[in-house]
């Protein structure tokens, strides 16, 4: 919301209250999520490293549910990058932002510096800083927890042995980790976020990752997968996951797409060898298709990705910086910039 505030604000001045508005959200939520000092209920544990769901109860304690799933990475997903001099094209928000921040600068606390400028004078606004952002990757490029041969899990594979299980007056919930169809017939039996990969969410975290670059650049990196020994920047670690989606629909060695799991007629039948389906989630394992099997509105966006990663390299996005999964045609476009559409063919117009 707050980039396309930005973007609509460049044609339309109207828009910058809507900038501050969301700058503010920004820090209100921040401050919900992991509040300045150690609360037993926030959602941000300091031991583990990982963000949790809070259980609040009926005396209006809370209790934190330490499932490791796809809560604890989300707010990495919180993040947008800020090319220089943004704010200073906008006077009145620039102003109204610093004044909040002075009249509020405990709110800063717990997230990265939004004041502190990063590759070639980006800023950043994100609900992690590099110590949170190293450790949830910890967690989440770690092959035998989030990290899958064909994207991210919704939920660790650590839960397989060792299922979550929590007590509420005598009566015990577990969650254990299941990488295809849900175990129990609840929500249907097949809307399963307990171990399946899900596109949408894995192009968030791909998304986050470029973001995250923009402003770190070369000088971050992690270990990739975790344990390997591997150091990668996050550009490789996001085209690492993107490769991962990617590797879903291809034929490996011998003609098998893993989307297919172990039916052999799409191995075998040349009336069926090339026909790709696009299904709503995905086994955590293997790869095998699940759910729906038309669900080009979120599955397809693995287009996107391929066409990212084949026409831009680290080195081009660091330079141009930018909405890395934005206007796919940008760098096709080059117009002077007194150009009547130029704003818009840059992928920075409505």
């Amino acid at each position: 919301m707050l980039d396309l505030a930005i973007i609509l604000a460049g044609h339309d001045d109207s828009y910058e209250d809507f900038v501050v508005e969301f700058i503010q959200r920004f820090f209100a939520i921040a401050t919900s999520v992991d509040p300045i000092g150690e609360h037993a209920d926030e959602m941000w544990d300091d031991e583990d490293g990982f963000f949790y769901d809070v259980l609040r109860l009926p005396d209006g304690t809370g209790v934190r549910l330490k499932v490791r799933s796809l809560v604890g990475l989300l707010p990495l997903c919180a993040t947008t990058v800020f090319e220089q001099g943004t704010l200073a094209r906008m006077p009145k928000v620039q102003a109204a932002v610093l004044r909040y921040l002075e009249r509020n600068g405990d709110l800063l606390g717990s997230v990265a510096d939004p004041s502190k400028p990063g590759v070639n004078g980006r800023l950043m606004l994100s609900l992690v800083n590099e110590d949170k952002l190293r450790r949830i990757l910890e967690r989440m490029l770690d092959e035998e927890r989030f990290l899958g041969p064909h994207g991210i899990r919704s939920v660790s594979r650590s839960h397989l042995e060792d299922p979550y299980l929590f007590d509420v007056e005598g009566h015990e919930y577990r969650v254990d980790y299941e990488p295809a169809e849900s175990s129990t017939g609840m929500f249907g039996g097949n809307s399963n976020w307990r171990g399946p990969v899900w596109f949408p969410v894995n192009v968030l975290i791909v998304r986050a990752l470029l973001q995250h670059y923009e402003y770190y650049g070369d000088d971050l990196t992690v270990e990739c997968p975790t344990g390997s020994g591997v150091q990668m920047t996050l550009f490789e670690v996001a085209k690492d996951i993107a490769d991962r989606l990617i590797a879903t629909f291809l034929p490996d060695a011998d003609g098998r797409r893993p989307v297919y799991g172990g039916t052999e007629v799409f191995r075998t039948d040349e009336h069926w060898q090339d026909l790709v389906l696009f299904y709503e989630y995905f086994h955590g394992d293997n790869g095998a298709g699940l759910g729906a099997s038309h669900q080009t509105g979120w599955t397809g966006c693995v287009a996107r990705l391929i066409q990212l990663f084949a026409d831009r390299d680290a080195a081009s996005l660091l330079q141009a910086g930018g909405r890395p999964l934005g206007h796919p045609y940008r760098h096709l476009v080059d117009e002077p910039d007194d150009a009547p559409d130029a704003r818009r063919h840059r992928g920075v117009g409505p």
